[in-house]
């Protein structure tokens, strides 16, 4: 999932004392799981930036509400309500939800609330770890599920550098080294051969290396053969030529 953290509170303050009605919208998918804005986030932000001491004039007039996925155009349109007289949007959602809105209500500003982190999974309560990067071409299935993209400070893709010791890592000491837990998994696994066989420089290009990518649907009557390999639409590519 998407993880987030709620920017300082005197960063959000200096962003909206312009507005006088703002309404701070939750996003009920990645946020909410995560404790960073979900509706009672929400009600909370809505609670704090309500208090006078944070500007030299009256605070605005704030309401809020809350979408089940702020990053889905067709959710935003139907099912929330803008009040009359809203002058902006404050985003409790990833920077998807911040983009997706701005383009939905333009030219309403939408002011995001949150930094997006990573994209992670919960290891224990109240604890996230980032898991993936996105990388647009996956190869845990030769790794062990374990990602050497986001595991390994270097994001070494072909086996370990030559500085880790004692399986921790050379740039932080109290990481774990990436290819050291892949090994480990793989002689559990009896799957060492995946340590041995060559595998071709890495193309970095599904990763984003081509700019903002793509994802056409694939599968059920869309295999993916009918998606070109590099997602980013033809006249993107033509733009200044």
């Amino acid at each position: 999932m998407i993880v987030g953290d709620l920017k300082p509170i005197e960063e959000i303050v200096s962003l909206i004392p312009d507005f006088k009605k703002i309404l701070v919208v939750g996003c009920g998918s990645c946020v909410t799981v995560c404790l960073s804005g979900g509706d009672k986030e929400a009600r909370e932000l809505v609670r704090e930036l309500s208090h006078t001491g944070y500007y030299k004039n009256d605070p605005p007039a704030f309401s809020h509400s809350t979408i089940e996925r702020q990053c889905e155009r067709d959710f935003l349109t139907s099912y929330l309500e803008i009040p009359k007289g809203t002058e902006a949007i404050l985003s409790l959602g990833c920077g998807a939800g911040v983009q997706t809105m701005a383009n939905a209500f333009e030219p309403l500003p939408v002011i995001p609330a949150l930094n997006t982190t990573f994209l992670g999974a919960s290891e224990e309560p109240g604890v996230w770890q980032e898991q993936c990067r996105g990388c647009g071409d996956c190869v845990l299935a030769f790794t062990g599920g374990i990602c050497p993209v986001t595991k390994c400070a270097k994001s070494i893709f072909n086996g370990p550098c030559g500085g880790s010791r004692e399986g921790r890592c050379e740039i932080y000491a109290d990481v774990p080294c990436a290819w050291s837990l892949i090994y480990h998994r793989l002689k559990k696994q009896n799957n060492l051969k995946f340590m041995t066989e060559y595998r071709a420089p890495r193309d970095w290009r599904p990763g984003g290396g081509l700019g903002p990518r793509e994802r056409r649907r694939t599968g059920i009557n869309g295999s993916p053969e009918h998606s070109a390999p590099y997602p980013v639409k033809r006249d993107a590519l033509e733009v200044g030529t």
